[in-house]
This record gives C-alpha cells, structure tokens and sequence, in this order.
C-alpha cells in the first residue's frame, strides 16, 4: 500500500515537474513574444517620430519653396513606409496633400490680387501716357524749330516706351491690348514695333510681304514683336544689329527675329516655351527682380489671338532666332493706300513713297528719329479715331504746310510706321476692355 502510495506521489510530483517545464516554456515563449512586439512599437515610435519631425523640418518647408520658386524638389519620407506603416504614410501625404493644395489657393488669391492691382496701376498709367502723347503731338504742331521738334521726337518716342511697359503689364494682368486698329501690311507692323523699343535704330527689316495683318490682330502682333525685338536687342551687342524677315507658308506667314546675342541654355529653352505656350496663368511672382515679362506677354497673346511664338531654333549669327507664325485666318490682302496730292518729283518724294528699311528710313533728327509734319499728326488723330477709318479730313488742316520736299524726305518712314504702330487710345477710352 504504501509502494502504491509512493509511486502516485511521484506520478503526481512528475506531473506537476512537467506541467511546470510546459508553462516555463510557455511564459519564456510568451516573454520573447512580448518583448519582440514592445521593440516593435518602441521602432515604430522612433520612426514615426523621425518621420514626423522630417515632415515638420524638411519636407513641408520645401514644399512651401517650391510653391514659389519652379524646380525645387521636395524630399520623400525617410522609409518605406507603405511597407512599414502603410496607414501612417497615407496619413503623412494626406497632411502634405492639404498643404499644398492651401498652398496653391492662398499662391493664386495672392496672384489675383496683385494682378488686379498691377491691372489697375497699369491702367492708370495708359491713361496718362495716351494724354502725353496728345499734348506732345499738339506740341509737335505748334512748334517748327528744328531743335525743340528733336526733344519732342525724343520725348515721344520715351513715352511710346511707357506706354509699351504699361500696355504689356496690363495685359500679363488680364487686360486686352485695348486698342482696335484697320488692317495693316506686315512691314508696317514691324516697323510700328520697333518704333516702341529703345534701341529701334539696330533693327533692320529684309525684304517684304505683300500681306497684311487683320485688324483685330494688328495690336496683338504688334505689342509681341515689341517685346520679342526689345528682348533680341537687350540680349545683344549694341554694336550688332538685330535682323527681321518673312518667311511664306502654305498656310500662314512667319516673323523671323535674329540676335546675335547669347544663346538660350536647355533650362532657359524649357522656361521659354512653357511661357510661350499660354496654356497656364502666368504668376506674377515668378517673373524675377527686375520681372522679365517679354515671353509670357507673348504667351498670353498668342494663346488669346491664335498665333504661335517660339525661340527653339538658333540664330545664324550665334544668338536666339524668335518665330511668330501668323496663320491664315489673322492675314488678309494690303489695303489700298489713300491718295495723295502730287508732289513735285525728285529723289526726296521717291524715297517717302518707298517702303524703307527701319534702320534708314529717310533724314532724320541728329538722333535719328525722324520728323513728322501736320499731315502725319492728321494721319495719326484718324487711327486714333478706334474704328481704323479715315476719320480725319485732310480740308481741316488748313494750317501752313511745310515744303514738299522738305516734308517727304523727313517723313517717309515714320508716317508708315505712325499709322500702323503708334496710334493711341481714343480719349475716353482709356482702360477700357475692346475685345475682338
């Protein structure tokens, strides 16, 4: 009996021994369990509090940046955690996507706000040059000093400068050119170009089209190749010149503009087209200090009036080559020109009823503007008259005239050029919105 007793004890002692070892075992099992999920979190912490911090130091600083200034690449989480933490790297892009999206919100109701403002100033501005441009043709009329006629040709030709930075300000803002022209032949819109940039005696125009522009673009055109010339002109040599010519397609004319200026790297090319393109809204912001505003007026107008500009291809001379490609629907036939009175024959009267180049179109003032008579003002009050009509009559001015000859060998170039590129706005009209 007591064997038997004996040998349960030690059944139910071996028992409880191996009972003992399994849950020993268990609890080790479940303690390295345990201890293997707490490193675990205690990792997940560590990388979520560095993935915080990362997001808070650098990455959302870089995408304020990068709002403001194109390029700037914004830096990635630290891991990989869609593997690692999946719902918490959603939640990482979800605050990065809501800032960038109030980022952009609050970038383009600023940009609103300053083109409104810009929009308005530049308005402002117009107004004020159209009225200096009125007091300095009046001015032009009543005096015939040679002397005081050249600071009023300089002071013009520096207010249609004015006038062109306002102009192109205004319509980077929103703004329409604002002034409607008649049909003009392509030389005179070249010329009437360059007759709004500093350096109008550099730019030489090769050869001509017999083709006019329409009227609802003549203004268009005419402001873009004012910036592109202004452009090829900065950008080069003052010792060099700056050279136009036309080239005919099947389906439209292109504006060739050459410098021989610095060639565009790819980063510049890339910028270029993309402001050239009109397809985004310009920011205002990102036009640099001093705003660089050439292509992207350009851009805006092309994308508004169906004609393209591009600065992909290099120019002969080591510069920029600038196209503008006109299509057929902005071209039209030359219109007629208005008759004149016969004036005595002699190489002075050929060379105004001859188109001439830019460069050498006639005498002019020891600065090399050149002159305008009365007859060129009454031309000029007509274009102004905003329905491109012969709104002026030649019987109404009555005053004095200058000699024939005196008046054709100062005045050929600069009346072509007058009538299609420098008219102003009609007084009450100024910052008026005249679209096509």
């Amino acid at each position: 009996m007591e064997q038997f007793l004996l040998a349960a004890a030690l059944a139910v002692v071996a028992a409880a021994g191996i009972a003992a070892a399994v849950l020993l075992a268990r609890q080790r099992q479940v303690t390295a369990e345990l201890r293997e999920q707490n490193a675990a979190l205690a990792r997940g912490v560590d990388l979520r509090e560095k993935e915080l911090r990362h997001l808070a130091e650098v990455r959302l600083p870089e995408l304020v940046e990068s709002l403001h200034t194109p390029g700037v690449r914004v830096t990635g989480p630290l891991h990989d955690l869609p593997r690692l933490a999946p719902a918490y790297g959603q939640a990482l892009q979800t605050v990065m996507d809501l800032f960038a999206r109030t980022g952009a919100r609050v970038r383009e109701q600023a940009d609103q706000s300053a083109k409104s403002t810009l929009r308005g100033m530049m308005r402002a501005v117009q107004s004020l040059a159209n009225e200096q441009q009125l007091a300095i043709s009046t001015m032009q009329e009543r005096h015939d000093d040679p002397d005081v006629l050249d600071g009023l040709l300089r002071i013009d030709h520096m207010n249609a400068q004015i006038g062109r930075r306002a102009q192109a300000t205004a319509v980077l803002c929103g703004s329409w050119p604002g002034q409607q022209r008649s049909a003009s032949s392509l030389s005179d819109v070249v010329r009437g170009a360059t007759s709004r940039i500093r350096d109008y005696l550099r730019v030489n125009l090769q050869g001509a089209v017999n083709t006019a522009v329409t009227s609802r673009a003549v203004e268009p055109v005419v402001l873009t190749l004012a910036e592109l010339l202004d452009n090829a002109a900065r950008h080069s040599r003052p010792d060099t010149s700056v050279e136009v010519n036309f080239r005919t397609a099947h389906n439209g004319v292109a504006i060739m503009i050459d410098d021989a200026g610095v060639a565009m790297d790819a980063e510049e090319l890339k910028r270029a087209a993309e402001l050239l393109s009109g397809d985004a809204s310009v920011d205002v912001h990102r036009l640099g200090d001093p705003p660089q505003v050439g292509f992207a007026v350009a851009g805006v107008l092309a994308a508004r009036y169906g004609f393209t500009v591009s600065v992909d291809t290099r120019s002969p001379y080591g510069g920029v080559r600038a196209v503008v490609f006109l299509p057929s629907a902005l071209l039209t036939g030359v219109p007629a020109e208005p008759e004149t009175e016969p004036a005595a024959s002699g190489p002075a009267e050929e060379a105004a009823a001859a188109p001439a180049p830019v460069r050498t179109g006639g005498p002019s003032t020891a600065g090399g503007l050149p002159k305008r008579s009365r007859a060129a003002v009454a031309e000029r009050a007509a274009d102004t008259g905003g329905d491109g009509g012969d709104a002026a009559d030649p019987d109404a001015w009555r005053e004095p005239a200058r000699p024939a000859r005196e008046t054709a060998a100062g005045l050929g170039a600069w009346q072509r050029g007058t009538r299609s590129g420098r008219a102003g706005t009609p007084p009450g009209v100024e910052g008026k919105d005249l679209r096509p």
